[in-house]
Order: C-alpha cells, then sequence, then structure tokens
C-alpha cells in the first residue's frame, strides 16, 4: 500500500510520455477516462506525474497486450484497491504479464534512453544484456545502435542500475531466482503431468473433461505464478527478519 516516503510526482507529461512510451495525447485520454489519477498541480499550475502514473500505464500496457478494450481495462482497473503503491502496481503488472505472449521489440539506443527515462552508458547496456533486458543485434562504423528489448524486464532492469550494490552480486542474485524458479518450474510441471494431465489422457473422449482441462490450463500459470509471488515474499519478508535479529 501506499506510504509517506515514496517518492513525489516530478515528471512533467511530456517526460511521463517519454518514460512510458505513449503519446502526450494518450496520457490526456486515459486521464478524461478515469484510467489515470489527475496530475499534482504545481507552480504555474504545471501538472505533474509520479511513480504511480508510470507504474499504471505499464499495467494498461500489459492488459492491452491481452487484447482487452478500453472499456474492459476500464473495468479491470476499477476493481483493484484504489491505494496501492508504485511497487503493488508493478507486481500486479508482473503477474498479467506472466500468461502474456512473449514479444521483444527493437529498439534504437536513443529510443531504449527514452524509454529508460536516462542517458545509458556502454557499461549499463552491458550490464541489462547480462540481465537478458536486451540483446544487441545491429549497429558498426556509421550506424545506428539496435537493440532487441524484453518490453517486460526493461523497467526493471534500469532501476537494478541504480541500486547501491554491485553489478556482480546482481547477477548473481539473478542466478539464484532463475535456478530456483526453474527447479519450482520443473516440480509443478511434474506434478501437473502426473496428477493431472495423465488421467486426462485417460478421459479425452469425455467432451466435458476436455472443456475442464482447456480451462483448466489457460488459467493455471497465472494463479501458480501469483501464488509463487506471494509465498517468495513472505519467505523473503522471515528470512530478513531471522538474519538481522542474528547480527
Amino acid at each position: 500500500m501506499a506510504t509517506d516516503t515514496e517518492e513525489q510526482p516530478t515528471l512533467t507529461v511530456d517526460e511521463l510520455a517519454a518514460r512510458a512510451g505513449v503519446t502526450v495525447r494518450t496520457i490526456r485520454f486515459y486521464g478524461t477516462r478515469g484510467l489515470l489519477p489527475p496530475p499534482v498541480i504545481g507552480p504555474r499550475r504545471v501538472g505533474h506525474y509520479g511513480p504511480e502514473h508510470l507504474s499504471r500505464l505499464a499495467l494498461i500496457e500489459e492488459l492491452q497486450h491481452q487484447g482487452m478494450t478500453l472499456a474492459a481495462i476500464e473495468r479491470y482497473l476499477e476493481q483493484l484497491p484504489p491505494d496501492l503503491s508504485p511497487h503493488d502496481l508493478a507486481i500486479h503488472r508482473a503477474l498479467v504479464a506472466t500468461w502474456a505472449p512473449d514479444a521483444a521489440e527493437e529498439a534504437t539506443r536513443a529510443e531504449l534512453e527514452r524509454r529508460a527515462g536516462r542517458p545509458l552508458t556502454d557499461e549499463d547496456l552491458d550490464l541489462l544484456a547480462a540481465m537478458d533486458v536486451l540483446v544487441r543485434v545491429g549497429g558498426g562504423p556509421g550506424g545506428p545502435e539496435t537493440f532487441q528489448v524484453d518490453p517486460g524486464l526493461l523497467r526493471l532492469g534500469v532501476q537494478l542500475l541504480d541500486v547501491p550494490i554491485a553489478h556482480g552480486t546482481i547477477l548473481a542474485a539473478r542466478t539464484v531466482l532463475m535456478d530456483h524458479t526453474r527447479s519450482a518450474a520443473q516440480a509443478l510441471t511434474r506434478l501437473f503431468r502426473d496428477e493431472v494431465w495423465s488421467p486426462y489422457r485417460e478421459r479425452e473422449s469425455d467432451p466435458e473433461h476436455v472443456a475442464a482441462m482447456k480451462s483448466l490450463s489457460a488459467h493455471m500459470q497465472p494463479l501458480v505464478v501469483q501464488a509463487l509471488v506471494t509465498a517468495f515474499q513472505r519467505s523473503l519478508r522471515e528470512e530478513l527478519r531471522a538474519a538481522f535479529r542474528a547480527q
């Protein structure tokens, strides 16, 4: 939930549009539809936007990738608690993105920096590549650098660039997460295969059972991911408390 320590709105509408990769017209349209909260009005009647607006725009983008209409997105957002923090919205967006198809995008360095909202050094690009956020696909003497970018990881990767932790530690943490999540995915797949899929194969002639299996398959991934995120958050909180109590 929101806290008093959150970053205050400082982005102009032009800066927000550049960071989110949308047009100013789109932001204003979303505001009139109630999809975005109004900006904070500062001196000289200039509207300022913050992390909540950026996170909400990212969530809207993911819902659109799912094929939802604006009317459906409007109903979806109305069901969310009104005091979700940018962090909560980012987690919610990540859960939505888990069952969206992979959609890597090609971008120049200038486009990357526009989306990141900051200049990117060669070292930054190397770290983003090491985190599998992007892959260099072109560029040479006299030509612009081009990258294949995972838009779902770009914001997270850029945020990690400013974390006061050695880059080697960040990459080591990524390896730990990848190894353990892969193990969990393999165990869950085996469980689904042995306990659900095998009995289904024995009843393929039952139309109602086939329909139920298709429905289960469509809903399983987001539910499992949400369960994993919730369990991990609780486990991490407990482990951190225990570790710092032991100091």
